[in-house]
């Protein structure tokens, strides 16, 4: 796989599947280098078809494009099947809330958000919807003609929690829900006025808005200064529950918890589980039946902010209130996989966990009952029970995302989104590996090997999180190192998801410990086991914490050949003050001391480097600031170590997942140049003078 080639990369989103169980619909979103953004619309899929190339000329049997928006996303059909709503975003636009006749039709508008609308859920009786909308503060935002960012009034910040990567400040514009009536889509459309009619309304909509008296009023039900999230409907449709932190102290922990609204208006209720603990909760959803309320959350401890490693259970309460049990093992199951909880039957649960580098799909029922419905190699990324078939979009090694249906057990492959990819890119298949750490502990990851005999050069890939987890599921980075002749290793060291808390926990207080131990062994196994790897040429590199492990690492082993540290958590004392989660993030994971800083920060030992490194950071990220970044490489660059610093403008935290296309490419072109400079491939060779 090349750079060029990330515009094949189709990503898909949780299936919507017709109450009569005939078709889902999906969205399928790329990267798009001619408009530099994300492009994509929605597929209608079959049920009953099989993969494209059985019969490509019936139309009833093979995927097909349903709509024909710049980009449309988040499908979820009305439970009576007669319409489709989605949001739809033009160019340089917002998302905004559409519906359409399930038999199709033209997309009726249903909002106008300043700032776009966020999420979405329909009613049981399908007459109306309740969608999430950041509502900006009076004067900011564009709310005010002529007034830009730069003109806006000060802030006066009283709070831990006042920003976000990727959102910026978050205070000013906090989520809150709304509720919209679906109009009639037989109706005959409404005309905007003009003339001496525009004039008796006061003032027209912006040009690429329609006028407000074209849409449906929407009611605003919340509006408490937090976020309101994960709306869903009770099974009667009279309450509306979500997710929020509302309570007293908000602003000292990261305890959310549950509240219902009537769905007629009214002020916010706590529900609060008895037995439950300090916990964040994620998602919240009645059962079908109505006798039982699923939620997702994670222990926070005593303090309310002990979140490494946690966890995240699947629980169920009475509707009626009372105490919650745990249907699952919190200790070796993490249902964070997804961030929904998907209803089968009447009293059960589907979510998505973490387990070993795969997400697996799992059923729970609220009485008791626990069922996995599929595991294996791949990325569950969605799950609905449609008409009696599970439909689930994935991704593995071979696809970035993809629609299938499992029926008796088996898993039916219905689109392969992918295949343009495949049609032009080499895709080198993972290895799963597990090597001994220097203490015995199984250190479990994949070999991505180039084609040819070698011997290869290696990179050492270390991921974020770090309670993440590399997976089997199509990974670009990995896929163009080897493109360009690299073999890529990457592992989940002692402190990554998919493998019970302990291993999670086990770095608390701890970094740079058991981790990098983890990570050289995993490398020192491989090349010892493969004779294709060149153990003389090793490169690492890293995002995120795989960023300060890089950096850690380096300061402590000088075998690589270069190294690449990108939007790195560099030196745990300035992230306190400067990154949104720094308050709370470094206090937890390296201790709050100075000394305990100080003895895990890659930047008190800085001047043991050796490496040729090159920085990578982008200018808008408030995860790990910019500064970060910019003081490492001085540091470097001081004492006379080989380095670059590659800044992207407009870029946050996210910017190899989903900046924009052009970054996107330049980052990986400007990465090999930099692997060509110090760690030369057959593929990849060294520049000529």
């Amino acid at each position: 796989m090349k750079s060029e080639h990330l515009l094949l990369l189709n990503s898909v989103s949780a299936p919507a599947v017709h109450p009569d169980g005939s078709r889902a619909v999906v969205s399928v979103i790329r990267p798009d280098f001619d408009a530099d953004t994300y492009v994509g619309q929605l597929w209608t899929v079959p049920l009953g078809s099989d993969l494209p190339g059985e019969d490509p000329l019936d139309p009833d049997r093979r995927p097909r494009r349903l709509t024909r928006g710049f980009r449309d996303t988040a499908p979820d059909f009305s439970p009576d099947g007669l319409a489709l709503a989605f949001l739809r975003a033009a160019a340089g636009g917002k998302p905004q809330l559409h519906v359409v006749e399930a038999a199709g039709g033209e997309p009726l508008q249903l909002t106008a958000a300043p700032l776009g609308v966020s999420s979405f859920v329909w009613s049981p009786d399908s007459g109306s919807i309740v969608f999430s909308a950041r509502t900006p503060e009076e004067g900011r935002y564009g709310s005010v003609d002529g007034v830009g960012a730069g003109s806006e009034d000060a802030r006066l910040i009283t709070d831990f929690k006042y920003r976000m990567n990727g959102l910026g400040y978050t205070a000013d514009k906090p989520l809150q829900l709304f509720l919209v009536d679906v109009p009639p889509l037989d109706a005959e459309p409404k005309v905007a006025p003009a003339g001496r009619a525009l004039k008796a309304l006061g003032a027209a909509a912006g040009p690429h808005e329609p006028a407000a008296s074209l849409l449906p009023a929407a009611r605003q039900l919340t509006s408490g200064a937090a976020d309101h999230d994960g709306a869903t409907f009770s099974a009667d449709g009279g309450t509306i529950f979500f997710t929020a932190a509302l309570h007293e102290g908000r602003d000292t922990d990261l305890v959310s918890g549950i509240y219902s609204i009537p769905a007629a208006g009214g002020e916010p209720e706590a529900i609060r589980p008895a037995g439950a603990g300090r916990q964040s909760v994620s998602a919240v959803r009645q059962s079908a039946d109505g006798q039982w309320l699923f939620f997702l959350a994670q222990d926070l401890g005593r303090s309310g902010h002990d979140f490494v490693a946690r966890n995240t259970a699947l629980f169920a309460m009475p509707a009626t209130g009372g105490h919650a049990t745990a249907l699952s093992d919190v200790e070796t199951l993490d249902l964070s996989g997804g961030s929904r909880i998907e209803l089968r039957g009447a009293a059960g649960a589907l979510v998505l966990n973490n387990a070993r580098g795969t997400v697996e799909l799992h059923e729970f029922l609220a009485t008791g009952g626990h069922t996995v419905r599929l595991d294996g190699n791949r990325v569950v990324t969605g799950a609905v029970d449609g008409g009696g078939s599970l439909v689930v979009s994935f991704s593995d090694s071979t696809t970035a995302g993809d629609v299938a249906v499992l029926d008796g057990g088996q898993l039916r492959r219905l689109t392969d989104f992918s295949a343009p990819l495949r049609s032009v890119a080499d895709i080198s298949e993972p290895q799963e590996l597990t090597m001994p750490s220097a203490d015995g502990y199984p250190v479990h990851g994949w070999l991505v090997k180039p084609a040819g005999r070698g011997p290869h050069p290696v990179l050492l890939n270390i991921h974020g999180g770090p309670f993440a987890q590399f997976s089997v599921a199509l990974f670009d980075e990995a896929q163009v190192y080897a493109g360009a002749g690299y073999a890529v290793l990457m592992c989940n060291p002692r402190g990554s998801a998919g493998y019970g808390q302990a291993h999670g926990r086990s770095i608390k207080e701890r970094m740079g410990t058991e981790d990098m131990q983890d990570v050289l062994a995993f490398l020192d196994g491989a090349v010892e086991k493969f004779d294709e790897l060149d153990a003389a040429n090793v490169g690492i590199m890293g995002g995120s914490y795989g960023g300060y492990l890089t950096a850690w690492t380096i300061s402590h082993d000088h075998r690589f050949r270069a190294a690449i540290v990108e939007r790195g958590f560099l030196d745990p004392v300035s992230f306190t003050g400067s990154s949104d989660i720094g308050w709370f993030f470094g206090g937890e994971y390296a201790g709050r001391t100075a000394e305990q800083m100080a003895a895990q920060s890659p930047m008190a030992r800085v001047d043991n480097v050796r490496t040729p490194t090159l920085v990578i950071h982008s200018e808008d990220d408030l995860r790990c600031p910019v500064e970060q970044g910019q003081r490492y490489f001085t540091a470097l660059k001081q004492q006379g170590v080989e380095t670059g610093f590659l800044v992207f403008p407009g870029e946050n935290h996210e910017l190899s997942r989903s900046g924009t296309p052009h970054h996107r490419k330049q980052r990986f072109d400007e990465i090999l140049k930099w692997w060509a400079r110090y760690l030369p491939s057959g593929k990849n060779p060294a520049p000529q003078p």
